[in-house]
């Protein structure tokens, strides 16, 4: 018994309590308003636009609170083993240019991601592309932006200093239908309004037009057709596109045409 009251009498042991009771009271904090966060980012009731916008401000929000409750938690810890915090903070200051120079990189990322919120660059849910990579955009953070490869499935973080070299993707794909100049016109048309008549059938495509001839090339005339389809079925509804136009093509007697190489003795 003795032992205990010694222990709890020695400032030492006081301060670790302390210590730990203040992180475990943070900890429990910072976890019951993330849930009540993540409650709010699952509400079913807003608008799809809305609901992206919404998606982001609240996982830019949920990264802004972890980062203060780290930052203000070790303060009241330092503070409660005797540590004078405001001349820790009068030393930050001191160092702050040397400090400054060392994390300007994370400081940039930081307006970045201001940026992509201020500006509504894009956000939560959007189908972005990153070098070559095309991806479905995940989290939005104070630092990184996460996204999802939409081939692989695998997640990339790029940093927000490089939003630059991030481009929204279109919705829109557009497809060459090779003809051999043998197919007349008339009969060239014939089967692309049955190519659009058979995209049109994916459950993924919201609309399908023809524009017209886009080339004159060496071995076939081209015609370019437009297709709108949902972003996140991009590559599987060029796929199915492309499937249709050879389907079609050959229903109406079309040879895709080759480059062929005519060589003559003399």
């Amino acid at each position: 018994m003795n032992n205990i009251v010694d222990f709890f009498k020695n400032g030492v042991h006081t301060q670790i309590i302390s210590s730990i009771i203040i992180v475990i009271v943070s900890v429990f904090l910072y976890r019951a308003i993330a849930y009540v966060l993540k409650k709010s980012e699952k509400k079913e009731n807003l608008k799809l636009f809305t609901g992206r916008k919404s998606k982001t401000y609240i996982k830019l929000i949920k990264s802004l609170i972890r980062y203060i409750f780290i930052i203000v938690t070790t303060l009241i810890v330092l503070q409660v083993n005797g540590i004078d915090v405001s001349s820790v903070l009068a030393g930050v200051g001191v160092l702050g240019v040397v400090f400054g120079l060392a994390i300007q990189d994370w400081i940039k990322d930081i307006i970045r991601g201001a940026s992509i919120l201020s500006d509504n660059y894009f956000s939560v849910g959007d189908i972005v592309k990153y070098k070559d990579i095309e991806g479905k955009v995940l989290v939005i953070g104070l630092k990184t932006t996460k996204i999802q490869d939409l081939k692989t499935g695998y997640i990339k973080s790029i940093a927000n200093r490089n939003i630059e070299e991030i481009d929204i993707v279109s919705n829109l794909i557009y497809i060459n239908i090779p003809m051999p100049y043998e197919v007349n016109l008339k009969k060239a048309e014939k089967a692309i309004g049955n190519i659009l008549v058979d995209i049109s059938n994916n459950a993924n495509v919201t609309g399908c037009r023809y524009i017209g001839v886009n080339e004159l090339a060496d071995s076939s005339v081209n015609y370019c057709i437009e297709i709108s389809c949902d972003q996140n079925f991009k590559l599987q509804v060029r796929r199915d596109a492309l499937r249709s136009v050879l389907v079609q093509m050959d229903k109406n007697g079309i040879n895709v045409p080759y480059t062929q190489i005519d060589i003559h003795n003399k």
